[in-house]
């Protein structure tokens, strides 16, 4: 659950101020909690059978064609525009603690240090499934938290500025209003575990008399408790601490002490090497497939190692060409994790257990489902505006 999104909160509350960014992060943290409930109890709701895959409880909800219509290019968006984001966060990273370690080397592109972390991958992205990435998953979870930690920790040591300003950096209404779009992106894209979490259940065993619901709820629960821990003391404190001068990523704006600045980088870079093989994996398995399947390619070393690199090639050009941390935050938050994390679980919902009109689960579903489709409106413009802006100024491949 705690994602190199949480980075990000404390540039999203300076773009929200104080009182929108308190509610928005309490009413991402309430209302993914409640469709992360739904999908957990809409896992085994039909006697005898499980509904391992997002894809499998859309046909169910939606029908066998127009349900992987709806589910499968939205999940490949989210699993594309994470592994991307991760591609530019992992150089970036790596240039901080390069910097941090070494002030006075020869400075290096961040285009170099994103084709140094790429090259990880191209040997990581050949191992046959999950369960052979566990070790480096395990060793991504334990460097989530701990820089998270760090990222507030770091930020109490130094203090309020004593330039600090809380009001907003736009100097136009129109800039103020698109900030604010893409700030909504920034907190969304921070919640992005209902990708992955039918498969998850899918390996709890399960019997009538103990469905697997309810170690996963326990378990959910535990999550988001941890969550809440994370995310809520980096936004808050990051954002006390530097007010609307803090970077896109917390890290980058702190830089003393510096050994322990260097390590939470180091420890970034490790979590996103394995975050970005659990997102890479199901688009590698879907590759394959069609690769197999319907243009019958035969299956082999040769088309794993060709179709994999084609991949981690192409998320490689992509983020040295827009290395923008919450440009890219802010446009695939709303456009790909907004209908995943927010609205869709309430439509299959809606549709399958068809509640009463005006009960209160109906009306808590429309509530959301309005406010996710007015996020995964809304905020990939300010997205959008902010990567062009970013642009104008960028020297690419610099």
């Amino acid at each position: 659950m705690v994602g190199a999104g949480v980075l990000g909160l404390p540039f999203a509350m300076s773009e929200l101020g104080w009182g929108p960014g308190v509610a928005v992060l309490i009413i991402s943290w309430v209302v993914t909690l409640y469709t992360l409930w739904q999908m957990v109890e809409m896992h085994e709701m039909v006697p005898g059978k499980r509904f391992d895959r997002y894809h499998e409880l859309g046909q169910h909800a939606f029908g066998e064609k127009l349900g992987l219509w709806i589910v499968v290019p939205q999940q490949l968006v989210v699993e594309v525009g994470v592994c991307i984001v991760y591609m530019v966060t992992g150089g970036k990273s790596l240039k901080k603690f390069h910097d941090t370690v070494c002030p006075d080397c020869k400075s290096i592109k961040t285009t170099y240090f994103i084709m140094i972390f790429a090259s990880i991958h191209y040997i990581l992205s050949q191992l046959p499934n999950f369960n052979s990435i566990s070790g480096v998953s395990l060793a991504a979870a334990v460097m989530s938290l701990s820089y998270s930690t760090i990222a507030w920790g770091a930020s109490v040591d130094k203090g309020k500025q004593e330039d600090v300003d809380y009001g907003y950096k736009a100097s136009s209404t129109a800039g103020t209003v698109f900030n604010f779009f893409g700030a909504l992106g920034e907190v969304a894209f921070a919640y992005a575990g209902h990708n992955v979490v039918l498969e998850i259940q899918a390996t709890i065993p399960s019997t009538p008399e103990r469905p697997s619901k309810k170690p996963m709820w326990r378990g959910v629960i535990v999550a988001y408790i941890v969550v809440a821990l994370c995310y809520f003391p980096v936004a808050l404190v990051g954002y006390w601490a530097f007010g609307n001068a803090v970077e896109d990523n917390i890290l980058i704006s702190l830089a003393k002490p510096r050994w322990l600045i260097a390590a939470a980088n180091m420890m970034v870079v490790v979590h996103v090497i394995g975050s970005y093989q659990i997102y890479a994996m199901p688009v590698f398995d879907m590759i394959e497939t069609v690769l197999v399947k319907q243009l019958h390619f035969r299956p082999s070393l040769k088309l794993r190692l060709i179709s994999r690199t084609a991949y981690v090639s192409f998320t490689t050009l992509i983020a040295v060409t827009f290395p923008f941390f919450g440009g890219l935050l802010s446009f695939f938050g709303g456009f790909a994790f907004a209908p995943t994390t927010y609205f869709l679980p309430c439509i299959m919902w809606l549709a399958i257990y068809k509640p009463r009109r005006w009960s209160i689960s109906w009306i808590t579903n429309w509530i959301c489902i309005i406010l996710g489709v007015l996020l995964m409106i809304l905020a990939p413009i300010g997205g959008l505006r902010l990567i062009i802006l970013q642009a104008k100024t960028y020297k690419f491949y610099s």
